[in-house]
């Protein structure tokens, strides 16, 4: 959309200028006439679609589905064309997954194609374990091809799937927001982020080896590490037999560091009774920051995946642990 650049808000504002703008710019037409009152359209920059670093983004996760969709003889051009209508957002779903979504294979109507893109979206949402107010993709805004959502839906599941490929660090996109009011657009500019601090590439490690070849060692490790943190956590009363669930509220994380480094964790820094995903999210990256205060290394995996209850990136935090205090007492 190509037609907010250079239309003002007093421009827009002006009832003559308004009728004006209907019939001089034929993509304006189509916003004026469906946009109802107090609806909300956001549409990105053109000039923000030329950013070296969002062409950037956008050739990583093009590069990343056709290699997840090699054998599948599907070959993706244009993010947004490609995907809209839930295709192919379900065979890279079900190819990263190991699971098969019960849904018609091709869809012609619009109708057909966005319930088939509900159920994709449903499945993806229930798998990334997102909460609904983090979720920035809808169906609408998928089907509507909206780049941003996208993008968002992407490379939250890059991300969450620990695709091997390098996110470029904060990719943000210039959005134009309009609204009609009494009859009058108004449009505003926003900075909508995509990616942030994207530093970490997933690649294979002894974790993912054992998860594949060696399950019997993984075993061991599994209650080794748990001899070793509950040797700690005795100390507050406190015990631990499933490291994936119980670890993911980020408070055992917390008290354990407390443990290993011999101080007291204020109780105000930390939700000590979590109760949504945010709070947990929140738990774990102090934790982390707690680790890297005591000279270890920023842990690789997401705060997230830890929330998320992903057994081998809470297998990795507390091996590194291990690793560094194993004989504290």
């Amino acid at each position: 959309m190509t037609w907010v650049t250079g239309v003002s808000d007093n421009f827009m504002a002006n009832s003559h200028a308004l009728s004006h703008c209907l019939y001089s710019k034929r993509v304006c037409v189509c916003v004026c006439v469906v946009l109802e009152e107090n609806e909300v359209r956001t549409m990105v920059d053109p000039n923000s679609r030329n950013d070296p670093k969002l062409q950037e983004l956008m050739k990583v996760l093009i590069d990343w589905i056709n290699d997840v969709l090699v054998g599948e003889r599907i070959i993706v051009k244009d993010l947004a064309e490609d995907l809209y209508d839930g295709q192919v957002l379900q065979k890279l779903f079900e190819k990263l997954e190991g699971e098969r979504l019960n849904v018609a294979e091709v869809t012609q109507s619009e109708i057909a194609q966005k319930q088939k893109l509900q159920t994709v979206l449903e499945k993806i949402n229930d798998t990334l374990k997102v909460s609904i107010r983090n979720i920035k993709w809808t169906i609408d805004s998928v089907h509507a091809k909206s780049i941003v959502a996208i993008l968002h839906l992407l490379v939250a599941l890059s991300q969450h799937c620990r695709a091997p490929i390098r996110l470029p660090d904060h990719v943000s996109i210039q959005v134009v927001v309009v609204q009609k009011r009494e009859g009058i657009l108004q449009s505003r500019q926003v900075q909508e982020e995509i990616t942030g601090n994207t530093e970490y590439v997933f690649t294979r490690d002894a974790f993912d080896t054992l998860f594949d070849h060696a399950p019997d060692k993984l075993n061991v490790v599994k209650k080794t590490l748990i001899t070793f943190v509950n040797k700690h956590l005795n100390k507050l009363n406190l015990e631990v037999s499933e490291l994936d669930t119980q670890f993911a509220d980020g408070v055992y994380l917390v008290l354990l560091m407390g443990l290993l480094e011999g101080y007291f964790v204020p109780l105000f820094n930390f939700f000590l009774t979590p109760e949504h995903f945010d709070q947990k999210v929140h738990n774990v990256a102090f934790s982390f920051e707690l680790m890297q205060d005591g000279s270890l290394e920023k842990p690789k995996p997401r705060a997230e995946d830890i929330v998320n209850c992903d057994l081998k990136s809470t297998l990795r935090v507390l091996y590194n642990l291990f690793t560094k205090y194993r004989n504290v007492e």
